[in-house]
């Protein structure tokens, strides 16, 4: 973790001081990084002008002014003689304003409290939660309510099978490992594999005998293990680890089933499919699992991946 230097987080209208504003404090103190504490207030009422015209009250500016007091008063306890936190206020649609300061401001990584819509299930992710997921070019880490100050079991999942310009295999791997290594937690490492139309072949339209579906299965499995294999091996990890998983299954399922099973405190994982196209939704996979897990998310993007939030 110590790649970060630059860090941001996303109050998102929290008065209190988390475990995800203390998971902030605590990295950027280790990474002897910048910390900016950043809120967003919605767009000011439609008689705003009105009232500004009739008794001279700037309410876009009241409002900003009384946010920026709540989060000098957030950070004040954690304000340290060599330790400066600095906050900020925008107006705006809170992911939009989060990703052009990102843009504007070089900070290297995004974290906030897991936000559910109002009135529904602990496991979904907000609207601003899901934005961000889906468009803020840095990683984004989604700290889930409730989450231990520490992390006992991190979860690594990753697609070792896509090319350099679509994967991002080894920064996940990278980021486990050093989020693993500072929290004194366990790192376990999955990979979903399966051969895509299996059941097809097996249902004897394709008139593949048994035996050459078998072997079809085989092949795709080897292939799976030896790209796997090549990854693990750069972090000193083999396949008999202990902590290591290759599964056969589809990846959305098999990462919810084996970050419950595991216990897992963060899923760390890639949020996209391919990289560079500005618009680009959230790949299905990432979508499946970030809406069926009460796991906390860091999620990061391909190398070269272009919001579609300009500056």
């Amino acid at each position: 973790m110590k790649r970060f230097k630059n860090i941001l987080y996303l109050a998102d209208g929290i008065e209190e001081a988390g475990t995800a504003l203390r998971r902030a404090l605590g990295l950027a103190k280790t990474n002897n990084a910048r910390l900016t504490v950043m809120d967003v207030i919605g767009e000011p009422p439609s008689v705003t002008g009105q009232i500004k015209a009739r008794f001279g009250l700037d309410v876009d500016q009241l409002l900003r002014d009384q946010r920026q007091e709540s989060l000098d008063a957030l950070v004040r306890p954690f304000q340290e003689p060599d330790t400066l936190i600095y906050t900020r206020v925008a107006s705006g649609v809170a992911f939009v304003e989060v990703i052009r300061a990102v843009l504007e401001s070089g900070y290297d990584l995004v974290v906030k409290p897991a936000r559910p819509p109002d009135g529904l299930s602990e496991r979904l992710l907000g609207s601003t939660d899901l934005h961000l997921l889906r468009k803020c070019p840095c990683p984004v880490w989604i700290d889930r309510p409730g989450q231990s100050p520490h992390y006992a079991r991190v979860l690594a999942a990753v697609d070792p099978m896509r090319g350099r310009e679509e994967g991002c295999a080894r920064l996940v791997m990278d980021l486990a490992n050093s989020l693993a290594e500072r929290e004194s937690a366990r790192l376990d490492v999955l990979h979903a594999w399966r051969l895509e139309g299996e059941s097809i072949f097996r249902n004897g339209r394709a008139r593949l005998s048994k035996e050459q579906v078998d072997q079809l299965v085989e092949e795709e499995r080897r292939r799976h293990m030896e790209r796997f294999e090549a990854l693990l091996s750069r972090y000193g990890r083999g396949l008999d680890h202990p902590g290591v998983h290759l599964v056969k299954g589809e990846a959305a399922p098999s990462i919810r089933a084996w970050a419950e099973r595991l216990q897992a405190d963060v899923i760390v994982m890639g949020t996209l499919g391919r990289s560079g196209i500005p618009g680009l939704i959230i790949g299905n996979t990432a979508e499946e699992v970030l809406q069926a897990t009460e796991t906390s998310i860091l999620a990061v993007k391909p190398e070269g991946f272009v919001s579609p939030v300009g500056p």
